[in-house]
């Protein structure tokens, strides 16, 4: 979190009306806490090196975000027993649509599944919620650190990376919107057009 902080002190932080589990007792016993839901804002001149995670993913497949490069890339972490990555993830799958259909090949989504204890459970969830994009299957966490500064401190998190594959934006909790999401990509999308 001080990373977070950190960084926030120097870019733009805009808060956000957000609802979501904020302490253990929110979902039980899952240990499920969740993100402050501000959006942080990099600026282009202070955006950190690119980020390279690669990993296998829930289906098993090899998966390297740097093969991405060119395109904005939006990373989304989460978990199939968190009850806000389960209520963003159709709000991500209308983004992905509109945004394929408005800026194709431009822009990729991934996921980062950390928590699942087995990939099957994380496919699955995929398939009932129509996800067709790929995700990682990182349930120690490693692809985060390649994150920096913008490690996401909980989940869900959801990044944008610009075409150099630099963080350029970080939504800390669940995404507020399909438009909050399409805005901040299409913005990356136009510090290059």
């Amino acid at each position: 979190m001080m990373r977070l902080a950190r960084a926030a002190a120097a870019l733009a932080v805009v808060p956000l009306l957000t609802t979501a589990c904020t302490d253990v007792g929110g979902t039980g016993d899952l240990e499920y806490v969740g993100g402050s839901g501000a959006i942080v804002q990099v600026a282009t001149e202070k955006r950190q090196d690119p980020v390279e995670i690669s990993g296998t993913t829930v289906q098993g497949e090899p998966l390297d975000v740097t093969d991405l490069r060119g395109k904005a890339v939006v990373l989304n972490v989460w978990w199939s027993g968190c009850g806000p990555c389960r209520t963003e993830m159709p709000m991500l799958v209308d983004a992905e649509d509109q945004l394929g259909e408005d800026q194709p090949d431009r822009v990729a989504f991934v996921g980062i599944n950390i928590r699942d204890l087995a990939p099957e459970n994380a496919a699955a969830f995929e398939r009932d919620r129509g996800v067709d994009y790929p995700s990682l299957y990182d349930p120690g966490s490693e692809s985060l650190l390649a994150l920096g500064d913008y490690a996401p401190p909980s989940m869900p998190a959801t990044l944008v990376l610009d075409p150099d594959g630099r963080v350029a934006a970080l939504i800390n909790g669940p995404v507020p919107s399909k438009g909050t999401l399409v805005t901040l990509v299409e913005d990356v999308l136009a510090e290059s057009a």
